[in-house]
């Protein structure tokens, strides 16, 4: 068997069928080589006991620790057995609970003493943390069955606790695992040699064997060490060689022109440029004058004026006879910066048409809800290059849709796109175009490396003069519900001092997601037996209880996803022009809604949001002269995570902190977000918060390797490493850029 071909190999080759399915459908694990790198989330010394105390609730956990006391309860009249076991480990208590048959087996073997790995579901029950008929394995029986071989397995040596399912427990990974072991052997080694015995690294077949079946807790810090790297340094070739690819590409160099539509434009701002613009637009238009294409990310704080910067370079490549496409994730964004961009610009923005500037471009919008008519004219603007600017939705990728002179794209909100999506934009041009992507999610430096990692990184982190600071507070609903009543008073206040205020909700609440009643009445039963399980907080509902009592008499109105686009449109105008006081929604006024006399925002349900969205929601108010308020309402209790989370919100408004804290609190899945799920897929080892000296250094290596060697020609081992990675449905990560 070749080097390659063994960590191909199908597992059910190896497992068999069931347990091969299992593995594929719900750990993703398909090969010999996807389960060797499906490595132990932690190890436990024998005798040791794990700490109780800091489970986490809804998670699938492996605990190992020892049964205090085993009880069984009869209840329904004598008809109903149960079997409640307690276990104790020094730090803390869990109850394990077993019902009807399956009360039999574990009554006889979890006697007070015994000493077990269990594995389920951390639930809670009468403010009690439990399992609910967990699996387990004893780890101190004396029989010769199966739990007997555990002992000898794992004897005097770290027992490794792998990431699991329901369906598969921890101790049956590792027998699986150690069914592929001796398949370490042929793992193919992509850092070059020179570069492992410079820097110390064990080899990569010892480096699985360690992490897999540690002697000692060195063995462990060693083979991370070594796994870390790979991880790190194989992402960074790939990004580099992207990057090395695009500078080899040709584009049409785009350099500003004297007297042009950005000066006429320059000339006309009531107001100066922040120091963060005029640097972030120097190196934009330093990049827009060169004959390959631009590949940068623009990262600005909500409000930091980022599309008055990619407005700038949208007007330098209109000079300079080009076209520019603004590509945005939502109609309401689209039209709501179409709106923005056209009364900004006033009469530059009517080029061709009467009262408009000689030297102005016509500035179209582009959606899929347009009526005929105007869409026609819209496509007869682009091709004939009438309209230097276009603002659109994904509208803007469909086959009918062509340029004159398509220059630079920009594209907002770029976590939103897929590559796809954003490749049949950049098709569009005669030469690739310059491409600009926006985001307002602050990205710590080490995501920044390594899901943008192709791309060059500008920072706008001052907020430009005038901005308002936003107080945020935590409302604690269920513990304080005076502390409610008062947020709707102050709500109140603000729009009887001529302000308006947006309320937002998790859900929408229409008739379609209660598909059947008796969904819907178990669903309610379920919330009145314990809070956390009842349907987020609802639009429509909100909206109703607010016009009928606590801000009766003012003009509240919904805006949600599912609304028809000219009815979202009439909202949004109405609530910018000041006719509607309170605006309940639901997250799609998140991203670039831009309205300066709203001043109060109410966040009902505020823990079933991630920090950066509670972030991008709250940087709406406070776009004015007048202080914002952001009030955080939520049911959670004052010692769960989620409050910590929403304690976090409330005490910075500096958004690169609160990125990090997301991170860590929620690790790299969310915030890396799915359309990076590439990335998530090949880091296994690496943990973006924590490596960022791994990922610099590794960065730093790779960009050396590539100078010398684009093609990797001399480093045959890399490249197939990199093939490997580079799979088709794995390939897309790398084009985030």
């Amino acid at each position: 068997m070749d080097r390659v071909s063994s960590f191909d190999e199908p597992l059910k080759k190896l497992l068999g069928g069931a347990t091969a399915k299992v593995m594929a459908e719900h750990l993703d694990l398909h090969t010999v080589g996807d389960l060797l790198h499906h490595y132990p989330r932690r190890y436990e010394e024998r005798g040791k006991l794990t700490a109780l105390a800091d489970l986490p609730l809804d998670e699938h956990v492996t605990v190992v620790a020892q049964v205090a006391d085993a009880r069984i309860l009869m209840f329904n009249n004598g008809r109903g057995k149960r079997l409640e076991v307690t276990l104790t480990d020094g730090s803390g208590r869990l109850q394990l609970v077993f019902f009807g048959h399956g009360v039999h087996k574990p009554h006889k073997e979890l006697l007070p003493g015994r000493q077990a790995m269990f594995a389920g579901k951390v639930s809670v029950f009468n403010r009690k943390m439990q399992l609910a008929h967990p699996t387990y394995q004893l780890l101190d029986a004396s029989d010769a069955d199966e739990a007997t071989e555990a002992v000898d397995a794992f004897a005097g040596r770290l027992l490794p606790i792998y990431p699991a399912c329901k369906q598969l427990d921890s101790w049956r990974i590792a027998k699986a695992v150690d069914a592929v072991l001796p398949s370490a052997q042929d793992a193919v080694d992509p850092l070059p040699a020179s570069l492992r015995e410079g820097r110390g690294f064990t080899p990569l077949p010892e480096a699985l064997l360690k992490v897999h079946r540690p002697q000692t807790k060195a063995d462990v810090e060693d083979a991370k060490a070594r796994l870390k790297w790979d991880e790190a340094f194989v992402l960074q070739v790939a990004l580099a060689r992207r990057r090395y690819a695009d500078t080899q590409l040709p584009a049409v160099a785009r350099r500003p022109v004297a007297d042009g539509l950005l000066d006429a434009f320059d000339a006309k701002l009531p107001f100066t440029l922040t120091e963060g613009q005029e640097k972030v637009s120097k190196e934009i238009f330093d990049d827009l004058a060169t004959e390959h294409p631009m590949h940068r990310l623009l990262q600005g704080e909500v409000g930091s004026g980022k599309t008055m910067v990619a407005l700038r370079a949208m007007l330098t490549v209109v000079d300079a006879g080009g076209q520019a496409a603004m590509l945005a994730p939502t109609e309401v964004l689209a039209q709501q910066h179409h709106r923005s961009i056209t009364e900004m610009m006033g009469e530059l923005a009517e080029g061709g048409m009467l009262g408009g500037s000689d030297r102005g471009t016509k500035v179209v919008l582009l959606t899929g809800s347009m009526g005929m008519a105007a869409r026609r004219q819209a496509l007869l603007d682009l091709v004939t290059g009438e309209a230097g600017i276009v603002i659109g939705t994904h509208a803007l990728i469909e086959d009918k849709v062509q340029f004159h002179d398509l220059g630079l794209v920009v594209v907002d909100e770029q976590h939103r796109f897929g590559v796809e999506q954003r490749d049949a934009l950049r098709s569009k041009g005669k030469q690739p175009p310059h491409l600009l992507v926006m985001t307002a999610t602050p990205i710590p430096r080490t995501v920044a490396m390594t899901v943008f990692g192709d791309l060059e990184t500008s920072v706008l982190d001052q907020l430009p003069a005038g901005r308002s600071p936003i107080a945020s507070h935590v409302v604690p609903a269920k513990d304080k519900p005076h502390f409610l009543a008062r947020a709707w008073e102050r709500v109140r206040e603000e729009v009887e001092n001529g302000h308006q205020a947006y309320v937002v909700c998790p859900r929408i609440g229409d008739d379609a997601e209660e598909a059947d009643g008796k969904k819907g009445k178990a669903k309610k039963r379920a919330a009145d037996e314990d809070p956390e399980k009842r349907p987020p907080l609802a639009v429509l509902e909100i909206a109703d209880e607010l016009r009928k009592g606590a801000l009766a008499g003012l003009t509240v109105e919904v805006l949600h996803g599912r609304m028809h686009p000219d009815e979202k449109d009439d909202v949004m105008r109405r609530f910018a022009a000041g006719d509607v006081d309170v605006l309940v929604a639901t997250t799609v006024i998140e991203v670039g809604v831009n309205v300066p006399n709203a001043t109060a925002m109410v966040i009902m349900d505020a823990d079933r949001f991630g920090v950066s969205q509670l972030h991008q929601l709250r940087g709406r108010v406070g776009r004015g002269s007048a202080p914002g308020l952001c009030l955080l309402v939520s049911e959670a209790h004052e010692a769960s995570p989620a409050r910590a989370r929403l304690s976090a919100v409330a005490a910075t408004l500096d958004g690169f902190e609160l990125s990090r804290i997301d991170l860590e609190q929620r690790r790299e899945g969310d915030v890396l977000g799915q359309a990076q799920s590439g990335v998530r897929s090949s880091l296994r080892m690496l943990t973006v918060i924590d490596d960022e000296e791994v990922i610099a250094a590794a960065r730093e290596e790779a960009v050396a390797i590539v100078a010398a060697d684009p093609e990797l020609e001399h480093l045959p081992e890399l490249r197939t490493v990199l093939a490997a990675l580079l799979d088709k449905d794995r390939e897309e990560y790398l084009d985030k850029g």
